[in-house]
């Protein structure tokens, strides 16, 4: 009975206490089993999120391999007779074009206009602290109702823009209207509704960076054009990249500002890859055909986003 209720603790020759064998296995045994799933709990809600977004991803991607469509729901397999066809279609290498002169065009200007705004606004001056607030207001709005409200200022008619334009000797511009002005006119809306997202992640790039060696340069007499050509651009690359690789993704599948400008028009001239599968699928009722313009989206992204993510991390070795 004593035997049965003995402590069962053991002292070192050292005058410490430590647990016996028979007390401490079990112990060690429970620990190791929860470590052994841990990994898998803390997996399981990343997983429960990811799950609705593969479902229907994969179903488009068997859509794109069928002869399905709204008028004909039957979904014979044909594998991949619908990508061929579409590599021997003119309006694809179209929609090709403007996606990517449209991304280019609206990421090249931002990128550019948000570094100088990040730049202006890094000072510590009053401008600079008016202006940093109303930095944010084109991103409070949503990319359709702003592009709505340019439309309306864009009209060849009535809008304001033709207004100003007038001053100037500029009479009758047609904006969207007109084949040869409708990319300038998207770029621009594009432009000016997010410019300041990437002139924000520059400016917290510019603040976060470390102030010595910029004092080490002014007092080794280094031109402002030097340092910021040598410090502060490599020091900002990362930042660069992580805002190009955002706004390229974004544009490459942009919608709402097309759609709601333009619908794709005049004609062909801005049918880029979202508002091309999105009227061959519902306007033409050719799922099968618009499931696979959506996935050749996605490979594209896909394969440009790994490529800047590469540079990115390389940016941050140079850095390190």
């Amino acid at each position: 009975m004593m035997e049965a209720t003995k402590v069962s603790r053991q002292a070192d020759t050292d005058g410490s206490v430590r647990m016996s064998p028979a007390t401490s296995q079990p112990a060690v045994k429970g620990a190791g089993s929860r470590k052994k799933y841990l990994p898998y709990l803390i997996v399981l809600p990343a997983l429960a999120l990811t799950l609705p977004v593969l479902v229907p991803f994969i179903q488009s991607i068997y859509y794109s391999m069928t002869t399905y469509s709204l008028t004909n729901p039957i979904k014979n397999f044909i594998w991949f007779e619908n990508y061929v066809w579409l590599f021997t279609d003119p309006e694809f290498w179209n929609s090709v074009r403007v996606s990517f002169v449209y991304a280019g065009s609206a990421v090249g200007i931002e990128l550019l206009l948000g570094l100088l705004i990040a730049v202006l606004l890094n000072q510590e001056t009053l401008l600079a602290k008016i202006f940093r607030p109303l930095l944010l207001m084109p991103l409070m709005i949503a990319p359709i109702i702003g592009t709505l409200m340019w439309k309306l200022m864009m009209s060849p008619e009535f809008g304001v823009l033709n207004y100003f334009l007038s001053f100037v000797g500029a009479r009758d511009f047609q904006w969207a209207s007109a084949a040869n002005s409708a990319m300038f006119s998207v770029v621009l809306i594009d432009v000016w509704m997010f410019t300041p997202f990437i002139a924000l992640l520059l400016l917290a790039g510019l603040r976060s960076m470390p102030a010595p060696p910029f004092e080490a340069a002014m007092v080794d007499g280094a031109s402002k054009w030097f340092i910021f050509k040598n410090l502060t651009i490599p020091m900002l690359m990362p930042f660069i990249i992580v805002s190009v690789v955002f706004r390229l993704i974004d544009s490459l599948r942009q919608f709402d500002i097309i759609f709601g400008l333009t619908k794709g028009g005049p004609g062909s001239t801005l049918m880029n890859f979202q508002v091309s599968a999105y009227t061959t699928a519902f306007t033409y009722t050719k799922i099968s055909d618009g499931s696979a313009l959506m996935f050749i989206n996605w490979l594209i992204v896909y394969i440009i986003s790994m490529f800047l993510v590469k540079f990115w991390r390389k940016s941050q070795d140079r850095l390190s």
